[in-house]
C-alpha cells in the first residue's frame, strides 16, 4: 500500500494505465458514445430494443460486470462490525431518505420552474438512492467496502418500501401544499423490487459466492492475492462500456438539445456536490474516520439511475422530458463523482492515512 511519504511520481508509477488515466478513459468513452449515437443510424433503437426491466440489455450487462469485482472484494465476515456502527447507519438514512429527496425537490423547482417534464424527471432521480455505480466510486476512493455493501443493501430495502410513497409525496402532496403544479407517478412495488433484485441482488450473490467458495477451496491468501487482481480490471472496463452505451443511446438528443441538457445539468451538479460535501462533513463530525466518512459521502451523493430511467420511461415514455432528465443524471454524475474521488484521495493524503492506491492493489 502506498504511504503518505511516497512521492507523486512513485504513486503514479504503481498504478496501472487503466487507473492512472481513468479521467482520460472516461472522457474518451463519453466522446465515443456521443459520436456513435450521432453517426450510426438506428444504434439507439437497436440498443434499446432488448431490455432487462426497463433498461437496455447491453447497459444492464455492463452494470453487472462493473459491480461484480467490488462486491467480490467485500469481506462479508466483517459486516457485523459495520452494522454495530449506529452513527454510520443513522447518518446514511438521514442523508439518503430525508435530505437527498428534499434537496433535489428544492433544486428542481428553483432552477427549472418553467420546465415541468425535466423537473419531474430530476425529482425521480433524487428519489432513487444509490445501489450500483457508487460501489465503484467508493472503491476507487479507498472507502470502506464492507460499509458500502451494507449501506447499499440498506438503501435497497428502503427503496422497495419507500420509493412509491415518496414519489407521491414529492410530486403530488408537497406541491399541493405549496400551491405548485402537481404531477403523478405510476410505479409498482414489483417494478422497484425487480430492479433492486437484478442490479444489486445478482452481483451481490455472485460476489458472496466467489468469496465463500474461493476462500474455502483455495484460501484467503490465494483469493486476495491471485483471484481478485485478475478480476479487478473488469470493474473499470464495465464502467467504461456502460458510459459508451449510455451516451450512444441518447447521443442524438443530447447533441441536438444542448441548452436543455445544460439546464438539467445545473441542478444535478449542485445536487451531487452538496450531497457529497454534506456526507463528508457529517462523517467527519461523527468521527467515523476516513474510510467510512468517504463511504457515507459517496453513498449519499450517488443515485440509482437504472431505476430512475426505468420508472421515467415506463410512466412517461421513452421520448419524454422526464426520461431525458433521467439519462442526463448519470452523464453528470460520472464526471462529477470521478472528480470527487480525486478530492477524497487528496483529503486522505492530508489526513495521513495514506496516498492514492490502485483499485487493483487493494485486496
Amino acid at each position: 500500500m502506498t504511504t503518505v511519504q511516497d512521492a507523486p511520481e512513485q504513486v503514479a508509477g504503481r498504478l496501472s494505465p487503466l487507473d492512472r488515466f481513468l479521467p482520460v478513459w472516461i472522457g474518451v468513452a463519453m466522446i465515443l458514445g456521443l459520436a456513435l449515437g450521432r453517426t450510426v443510424p438506428g444504434l439507439g433503437a437497436a440498443l434499446d430494443a432488448v431490455q432487462l426491466h426497463g433498461i437496455s440489455l447491453p447497459i444492464a450487462i455492463g452494470l453487472l460486470v462493473m459491480m461484480y469485482p467490488p462486491l467480490a472484494k467485500v469481506r462479508y465476515d466483517r459486516l457485523g462490525a459495520v452494522t454495530s456502527d449506529r452513527r454510520l447507519m443513522a447518518g446514511s438514512l438521514v442523508l439518503n431518505w430525508v435530505l437527498g429527496p428534499a434537496l433535489m425537490f428544492a433544486l428542481a423547482w428553483l432552477m427549472l420552474p418553467d420546465l415541468p417534464e425535466y423537473r419531474t424527471g430530476l425529482i425521480i432521480v433524487g428519489l432513487a438512492r444509490c445501489i450500483a455505480m457508487v460501489i465503484i466510486w467508493n472503491d476507487l476512493a479507498c472507502g470502506d467496502r464492507e460499509a458500502a455493501a451494507l449501506l447499499v443493501a440498506l438503501n435497497s430495502l428502503f427503496q422497495i418500501i419507500a420509493f412509491a410513497g415518496l414519489g407521491w409525496f414529492y410530486l403530488t402532496v408537497l406541491p399541493g401544499w405549496l400551491g405548485l403544479e402537481q404531477s403523478a407517478l405510476d410505479v409498482s412495488f414489483t417494478q422497484i423490487a425487480v430492479s433492486v433484485l437484478v442490479f444489486l441482488g445478482v452481483p451481490l450473490l455472485a460476489g458472496y459466492l466467489s468469496r465463500t467458495l474461493g476462500e474455502r477451496t483455495k484460501g484467503r491468501a490465494w483469493y486476495e492475492g491471485t483471484f481478485l487482481p485478475r478480476i479487478s480490471p473488469f470493474a473499470l472496463l464495465g464502467l467504461l462500456f456502460t458510459i459508451v452505451l449510455l451516451f450512444a443511446l441518447q447521443g442524438e438528443r443530447i447533441t441536438s438539445q444542448p441548452l436543455d441538457v445544460a439546464r438539467i445539468a445545473l441542478p444535478l451538479l449542485a445536487y451531487f456536490t452538496i450531497m457529497w460535501g454534506g456526507g463528508y462533513a457529517l462523517g467527519s463530525a461523527l468521527g467515523l474516520g476516513y474510510e467510512r466518512t468517504t463511504t457515507l459521502a459517496f453513498t449519499a451523493a450517488g443515485n440509482n439511475f437504472e431505476l430512475a430511467i426505468a420508472v421515467a420511461i415506463a410512466t412517461f415514455g421513452v421520448t419524454s422530458g422526464q426520461a431525458l432528465a433521467g439519462v442526463v443524471g448519470p452523464l453528470i454524475e460520472v464526471p462529477v463523482l470521478v472528480a470527487l474521488v480525486y478530492v477524497s484521495l487528496a483529503l486522505r493524503r492530508r489526513s495521513g492515512v495514506g496516498g492514492a492506491t490502485s483499485s487493483q492493489e487493494r485486496p
